[in-house]
């Protein structure tokens, strides 16, 4: 095992003298093509490109001598200092930073960042990242090959972000420009590189914040609020006790998408972006979209909202998450099960249309439960009945997705 392994952080500066007195000591050096070629690596060291970093640490696991590890910006933030401390290899590391990409970049574009969302992008998280550039108003995206800015503004169709695209920052290359995210695939990028997502409705907000990234209790306290929240009346498929239970079986969350179908006045909408999840808001109705609108402003959520019929208008749509059927029947519940998204609801005025929905939620692959939900409302000044309710709520889960 090495004797002792330090982690260098490299952002284009000149390295500070912990980082030279490492380096001068190294019989092992570790690191991208543009770290080996730094005058300060000694010529006597043994030399590692840096591709799979697991690879790279097994080497070092079995080196005797002093081992060094370069990489961009700070290794400890979504760096190679994890997978170097993992148990398998048995690395105790000291850990020299740097300026990270991120603080780089926004640093470039004149920015605060302390209320942004930081992710990931690469072939298996892409969709992700983008569904929180979709609900977030400000993301920084550490891309990789084939999921940079020219796949994050495909997968953006219909919903207008600005991009601040920073190329090889540190390097003599560096390059800083800035795009609406349409325009991003009409470019071809250069790695490494960090994009700044900005846009969409930003509600008025006092001062800065107390903790980094989305602030967890923006917005009113509690779920599925009460209709004179969304200014009225709400239609049958919307009282709050049906959507609390909506939400409960759906589960949306950040990196999520969720379409709300028939979304009605928004209530469901609103509340399902409040969690950090992507939403696309469906209905025939323009009364309805703007209702959903003014609520999603009103709460300071994002999301995209299409005005046209189920099923037609959902072919061009992304792919869902998860999915709450609000209108529409058995026809658009069984077009939204042929998308596969892990999660469906809907609810039913009757149990012949229950059963209905239940057998070809069934017939498409998904566990189904059902639940007939009645609620009344009490005046509780003389305790009398006010209102009352009635809904077959149906819940179909995919066995083979994960959770």
């Amino acid at each position: 095992m090495a004797d002792r392994v330090t982690v260098i952080g490299w952002d284009g500066s000149p390295l500070a003298d912990a980082a030279r007195s490492a380096l001068g000591a190294a019989t092992l050096v570790a690191g991208a093509a543009h770290h080996l070629e730094l005058p300060e690596v000694p010529e006597n060291a043994e030399r590692v490109r840096l591709g799979s970093v697991a690879l790279a640490a097994r080497r070092i696991a079995g080196h005797r001598g002093t081992a060094v590890v370069l990489a961009d910006g700070d290794p400890g933030f979504f760096g190679v200092v994890r997978t170097l401390r993992a148990p398998e290899f048995g690395l105790e590391v000291e850990v020299v930073p740097a300026v990270s990409a991120v603080a780089a970049a926004f640093a470039r574009a004149g920015m605060p960042w302390d209320d942004a969302q930081v992710v990931v992008a690469h072939s298996r998280t892409l969709r992700r990242a983008v569904n929180v550039c979709r609900a977030h108003t400000k993301v920084a995206v550490l891309t990789s090959p084939g999921a940079g800015p020219a796949e994050l503004g495909l997968l953006l169709e219909g919903v207008h972000r600005s991009f601040v695209i920073c190329e090889e920052l540190g390097t003599a290359r560096e390059q800083v420009t800035i795009l609406t995210s349409d325009k991003a695939a009409d470019h071809t990028w250069r790695d490494p590189n960090v994009v700044i997502v900005i846009g969409g409705f930003v509600a008025a907000a006092e001062g800065g914040g107390w903790i980094a990234g989305r602030e967890p209790g923006a917005g009113p306290r509690g779920w599925a609020l009460p209709a004179r929240a969304y200014g009225g009346a709400l239609g049958e498929g919307e009282t709050d006790l049906l959507r609390a239970a909506q939400l409960a079986r759906l589960g949306p969350r950040v990196g999520d998408l969720v379409w709300d179908i028939g979304c009605g006045s928004g209530a469901f909408a609103t509340e399902a972006a409040r969690t950090g999840a992507a939403v696309i808001a469906v209905d025939r109705s323009p009364g309805s979209c703007a209702r959903t609108e003014h609520s999603a402003r009103r709460y300071g959520v994002q999301m995209q909202i299409v005005h046209g019929n189920a099923p037609h208008v959902l072919e061009d749509l992304p792919e869902p998450d998860v999915v709450r059927v609000g209108g529409g029947g058995a026809a658009v519940v069984s077009a939204v099960a042929d998308r596969r998204p892990q999660r469906i609801v809907a609810d039913a005025a009757t149990r012949d249309a229950a059963e209905l929905i239940g057998r070809d939620l069934t017939e498409h692959g998904y566990d189904v439960e059902c639940a007939l939900i009645q609620s009344v409302e009490l005046d509780t000044r003389a305790w009398t009945e006010k209102e009352r309710s009635v809904a077959f709520l149906l819940s179909g889960r995919l066995p083979d997705r994960a959770p």
